[in-house]
């Protein structure tokens, strides 16, 4: 039933917001070309929904971005539309009520300057949603920072780590872009190489075509991950809750052939020259209604407050609710699964925006407090809209720096 609800309202959408293409030009053809674009949008939509295939399927996925594509530049059409018509009714009354009892309701028409400047407007996020499906999603960028600690030890002075994040590898459809992606971290040639959760988007079987070229992933120090909230199969039904279980060995077992060293609640000891740091990663937790299995005590059991650490994990949440104050005293936190929402506007060091920063206090980039920091990787891949604007995917390298007295 909400389905035919929303359905009305988008029909009603389309509608009104013809009328700035009817104002524009009287050429039947655009007319035409309109309505013919829209009710094939509205096609995919009733298909889309109809067919019972998983949402997160590359072509689903495909289905939900064209939508949204047409769809979101309707709705600022009919913001401009809409404005307009409310001028238009007040200029409408005052001519009514300023001319006398005997004086006709007149309502101006539309003005063609206002509905050219919303299609312009509105021009604007088409093109810009269906870049981002064709090259947006697989515009990597590599982000490096270098972060200065008192307490490093002396040997992991320069140490490197490269993170990746929200593979989500259930939605790729580019096997070159992928295996480019993947050699891009290579070539960063750190340390240690860090994975924050999110591997597929529902099933272990997702990630089967792709295990060789993420096993292909090395670092002198190792791989490592932690499990996001979608690697649970907690978004599909299943026919048991064993069958479930079943898919979470599944994909545990993938990244131990693929050579991953996958951290469950649990922590490791790097080693080097001598010297040594705590690496922990914690099973997800996040705030609301997200799946708490991550149990930060028990991965920090063996480690002492005065060592240097790194947490993995996968919500950003944590950090605020328990990690940035937690008494182990833990120096880097790293983070995933906002995807920077995949769309905003970010000037690297100067200028960040994405809707979803009014969900996450911590949703891109690095961040500190109280003398330790967070980075929250933009993610690797892709969920729901197939595409990227303006917040690319990420491969994030981070230098550990001793930290020295000034002269």
């Amino acid at each position: 039933m909400r389905w035919i609800i929303f359905i009305g309202i988008y029909i009603l959408i389309d509608i009104y917001a013809f009328q700035a293409i009817k104002t524009v030009t009287k050429n039947n053809w655009f007319h035409i070309a309109y309505v013919v674009a829209s009710l094939l949008v509205l096609g995919l939509l009733i298909y889309a929904l109809a067919s019972g295939q998983a949402r997160t399927s590359p072509k689903m996925a495909y289905i939900f971005g064209i939508f949204l594509a047409f769809f979101v530049p309707k709705l600022l059409l009919i913001i401009f539309m809409f404005g307009e018509d409310i001028v238009r009714l007040f200029v409408g009354l005052f001519s009514k009520i300023g001319g006398g009892n005997e004086s006709e309701f007149y309502l101006p028409s539309r003005r063609k300057f206002v509905s050219t400047l919303a299609l312009g407007i509105a021009a604007i996020p088409f093109v810009g949603l269906l870049y981002g499906m064709i090259q947006g999603k697989y515009n990597y960028k590599v982000l490096k920072y270098a972060l200065e600690f008192e307490d490093l030890p002396e040997a992991f002075d320069g140490f490197t780590l490269t993170q990746i994040s929200d593979v989500h590898s259930g939605s790729f459809d580019n096997a070159k872009k992928v295996a480019y992606a993947v050699n891009l971290v290579n070539e960063q040639e750190s340390d240690i190489i860090l994975f924050t959760g999110d591997l597929v988007n529902n099933v272990a079987n997702e990630m089967t075509p792709w295990k060789d070229v993420f096993g292909s992933l090395k670092a002198t120090k190792g791989v490592y991950s932690v499990l996001g909230n979608h690697d649970y199969g907690d978004y599909v039904s299943w026919n048991s809750k064993e069958e479930q279980a079943q898919n979470l060995s599944e994909l545990k077992n993938l990244q131990k052939e693929m050579g991953w060293d996958l951290l469950l609640n649990e922590n490791r000891t790097i080693e080097k020259n001598g010297e040594t740091i705590k690496l922990i990663g914690v099973e997800n937790w996040g705030a609301g209604g997200f799946k708490k299995a991550g149990d930060l005590e028990k991965a920090c059991e063996g480690c002492r407050e005065e060592e240097f650490k790194i947490l993995m994990s996968h919500d950003p949440s944590h950090w605020q609710e328990q990690v940035k104050q937690h008494p182990k005293n833990i120096q880097l936190t790293l983070s995933g699964h906002t995807h920077g929402m995949q769309f905003g506007i970010e000037i690297p060091g100067w200028f960040k925006w994405s809707p979803v920063k009014y969900r996450y206090e911590n949703w891109a980039g690095i961040y500190k407090e109280f003398g330790r920091y967070i980075n929250v990787n933009r993610g690797f891949g892709y969920l729901g809209y197939p595409g990227r604007v303006g917040i690319w995917p990420e491969v994030t390298v981070i230098t550990l720096k001793k930290k020295r007295e000034s002269a």
